[in-house]
């Protein structure tokens, strides 16, 4: 069977807090690239989980939340939904949020295509949305913030890092200053984080989802 014949699991995790007026009527439209691409007529009918032991998509209007970790049976062609969703999300969102969306290839075997020279067709994407550049990039410097105090404490004490940290804010700050001078945007917070993204991929063979 042809590698792009194959199906692809793929799993949409994160959370995503709204705007405090937002109501489900609102949601359901901004969420409608991944329910038809579910096949289904509603949100709500597309909400549950190929897996019973993961919540699905929910809304819960009370903390103003939107929380994902949905597993749906797809192809590439999914990156499109995401791009649509993405941008709907962003007139919603109050602040800024990631999103982790994984493609595994479930009918590939490391050993059976070995003799082939098949490709596991695996991928991992990291979605950013945010109701501005500013929100978006705040999200963006602390996971990288996060990502890099996790790896170098193997070595140093977290009170060394300071320095580290503040090297990443300059980094952050310079993309923003240009996107300011283009757009003229309001400035985002230092310290913890600033800036405009969009996404990242990871290779490698992955679990079936993230937690």
């Amino acid at each position: 069977m042809s590698s792009y014949n194959r199906p692809l699991e793929i799993h949409v995790h994160g959370q995503v807090i709204l705007r405090a007026e937002v109501v489900f009527a609102q949601l359901q439209d901004a969420l409608k690239p991944l329910w038809k691409y579910a096949g289904a007529r509603s949100l709500a009918d597309a909400a549950d989980s190929s897996y019973e032991d993961e919540p699905g998509i929910k809304f819960d209007p009370q903390e103003h939340l939107l929380q994902m970790c949905w597993t749906i049976e797809g192809d590439d062609d999914f990156r499109q939904t995401l791009d649509e969703m993405c941008m709907n999300l962003n007139e919603l969102a109050q602040t800024g949020a990631a999103i982790e969306v994984t493609f595994y290839d479930t009918e590939f075997d490391d050993e059976d295509e070995e003799e082939s020279d098949a490709q596991s067709r695996d991928d991992f994407v990291m979605l950013f949305v945010g109701p501005d550049p500013a929100a978006i990039m705040q999200v963006q410097r602390d996971l990288l913030v996060q990502d890099v105090v996790n790896l170098m404490e193997r070595h140093f004490d977290g009170a060394e890092l300071g320095g580290v940290v503040a090297e990443i804010d300059k980094l952050f700050g310079q993309r923003f200053d240009d996107l300011v001078n283009s757009l003229q945007l309001g400035k985002p917070p230092r310290g913890s984080g600033g800036g405009h993204g969009g996404l990242g991929h990871g290779g490698g063979r992955k679990p079936r989802h993230l937690h």
